[in-house]
């Protein structure tokens, strides 16, 4: 009997977590890309670190997370290239408005953003924000101009948000990001 083939089967997808309360559901979206087939690292944001921890991601990719742009170990060797090399999809999830502007702007100050930048990768963004951040001018021009350049967009969903509040603005659950993926 052969092998089983999964819809992202042979897929390397490098998972950038940036810093917001919907950080906490790119743990269970890191277990269902693997439960359809692909390798999964993870690059998180200083600020997603507030959120959760480097351990969760390495325990659910069973990969080593990257934290920093300034670890001495992996740049020795330019990690930061070499893991954007090594991806056949960035997934940034959640995105925060704060990245969005910086990926927008080529900004690369970080981690994430440098290796949205350094890579050749499709790439996309999993928006999540106050849905007053999210309706926000500057954000819509922000998405406009990434989604002109290609940049896959999946969500944001509408619904209760984390204040309370309700509205554009909630990270599209992971199913749904697996299943909006191109196979």
């Amino acid at each position: 009997m052969g092998a089983v083939s999964t819809p992202l089967h042979e897929q390397r997808i490098l998972l950038c977590v940036c810093g917001g309360i919907a950080a906490y559901k790119a743990a269970d979206l890191v277990r269902r890309l693997r439960d359809a087939g692909a390798e999964v690292r993870v690059a998180m944001t200083e600020s997603a670190q507030h959120f959760v921890s480097a351990t969760t991601f390495q325990a659910v990719s069973h990969n080593a997370v990257r934290t920093t742009l300034w670890d001495p170990g992996a740049e020795a060797a330019m990690g930061h290239i070499e893991l954007a090399r090594w991806a056949t999809r960035v997934v940034v999830a959640p995105a925060t408005a704060n990245t969005l502007a910086k990926l927008a702007n080529g900004f690369a100050d970080n981690l994430v953003t440098t290796l949205c930048l350094a890579t050749t990768a499709p790439l996309t963004v999993c928006p999540a924000m106050n849905h007053r951040m999210w309706l926000h001018p500057a954000t819509q021009a922000n998405m406009a101009l990434l989604r002109e350049r290609g940049v896959q967009v999946i969500g944001p969903d509408d619904g209760p948000l984390a204040e309370g509040e309700s509205g554009p603005g909630r990270l599209a659950e992971p199913q749904a990001i697996v299943a909006a993926l191109p196979v």
